[in-house]
């Protein structure tokens, strides 16, 4: 079907097999292996968090009038997995896109979801991080970012003061599942020009307000603590 020699299929199947998205049975056949699993997995989460989230995102949107985003840990990246763009970047586009991964320390759903995870797996992600100085206010050592991740923990959000793009603004708030486990965030971004920080900071209780919308859809019982000590309840 493929059109190449035998050899060559076989070349393709032994790559396929080393990132185990195939496997080789004991008939000497070849099988979809857990590779393709995990990745079926991956997806199908991202679409199981997408659903009960759009509208959320989308009235957030209309309220606000600026970009909302939806970011997800997947693995060792945090990926945008929805974005609704705001009418008002016709001219100058966000660099975001469904898809992407974010710097999970310079950007305010990066710093979110660090923030709540687990002390072991956040020093896991932050270990394979090069910091890198983007603008003026980027964090570039460990010791500050804990300081700001601590910050985080303890208010309930995050901001981006131009940390990767000295032009973008942004604000997030934490979305758990039904364990009370922080596992996305959802953020509202503009451009200074058009919102400043403190502007975009006045949007903060339709924010939380959003993200603990989506947290209830996912089960989550704002009454129970989570396992990270944070019982905020929701709205």
């Amino acid at each position: 079907m493929l059109g190449v020699h035998k050899s060559t299929a076989l070349r393709i199947l032994q790559t396929l097999e080393s990132a185990r998205f195939v496997r080789r049975t004991g008939a000497g056949t070849y099988v979809l292996g857990s590779g393709l699993i995990e990745l079926s997995e991956l997806a199908l989460g991202s679409m199981d968090l997408r659903q009960p989230a759009a509208a959320h995102l989308r009235a957030l949107q209309r309220e606000t009038g600026h970009t909302v985003h939806l970011a997800q840990l997947t693995g060792d990246e945090i990926i945008y997995i929805d974005k609704v763009d705001s009418p008002a970047f016709d001219a100058v586009k966000l660099p975001s896109r469904v898809g992407r991964a974010v710097s999970i320390y310079a950007s305010a759903v990066g710093k979110t979801i660090l923030a709540y995870l687990p002390r072991q797996e956040r020093d896991r992600l932050l270990s394979h991080v090069v910091f890198e100085r983007f603008t003026d206010t980027t964090f570039t050592d460990h010791d500050a970012l804990e300081a700001e991740l601590a910050r985080i923990h303890e208010c309930g959000w995050a901001v981006d003061n131009g940390e990767h793009d000295a032009y973008v603004m942004c604000v997030a708030a934490p979305i758990r599942d039904s364990r009370g486990q922080v596992i996305a965030a959802a953020s509202i971004t503009a451009i200074e020009v058009i919102a400043n920080l403190d502007q975009l900071k006045s949007n903060l209780p339709l924010l939380l307000e959003t993200a603990d919308k989506i947290s209830y859809e996912l089960g989550y019982a704002p009454s129970v603590a989570s396992p990270d000590g944070d019982g905020r309840s929701a709205t």
